[in-house]
């Protein structure tokens, strides 16, 4: 797959700079997108300046690799509060939260799923969904992501005051 293969190219140099990748998506067609979201490994807030730095050290990958034939457009940004969940270590940093997640194939009969984050291990993460616990494997989540909530702003905004402490 296109994004997997971009992932790879990447990855090296967006970790060098002190960045996490958390995804890669390609769309369109005629002039496809490439968005890369990405944030800083020390859990501090991403910046502007950041999504530049990141996007200067990836176009020189991507220009020598040429993964994409023809023209398409990079966008650098940050996962942002409802952020998705892609990698095991986003269901940890977020248990307790609600998350929203979609499954390839049905379980139990349905592949859309909402509830907090009860546990995460290797192979699946754990949702209490509608008062009972739900477990789905990693292989099997299509995509998923935080849904906004009061708790989730205001971890967010701890985080955001920690951050500005830090700085002073």
């Amino acid at each position: 797959m296109l994004a997997e293969r971009i992932a790879k190219l990447i990855t090296p140099a967006i970790e060098a700079m002190g960045f996490d990748l958390v995804r890669v998506q390609v769309s369109g067609s005629q002039r496809p997108t490439l968005q890369i979201m990405a944030e800083p490994a020390s859990g501090r807030t991403m910046s502007v300046d950041d999504c530049a730095e990141i996007s200067r050290a990836i176009s020189a990958v991507l220009d020598v690799e040429d993964p994409i034939a023809g023209a398409y457009s990079l966008e650098v940004s940050s996962p942002g509060i409802d952020r998705p969940l892609t990698r095991a270590k986003d269901y940890e940093r977020f248990l307790g939260h609600e998350a929203k997640v979609e499954t390839n194939a049905p379980i139990d009969g349905r592949k859309r799923f909402k509830g907090p984050i009860k546990s995460v291990d290797a192979n699946a993460v754990e949702l209490t969904v509608e008062g009972a616990d739900l477990r789905i494997p990693f292989a099997a989540i299509h995509k998923a992501k935080l849904v906004l909530t009061d708790a989730l702003i205001a971890l967010h905004q701890a985080t955001e005051d920690n951050n500005e402490q830090e700085e002073a």
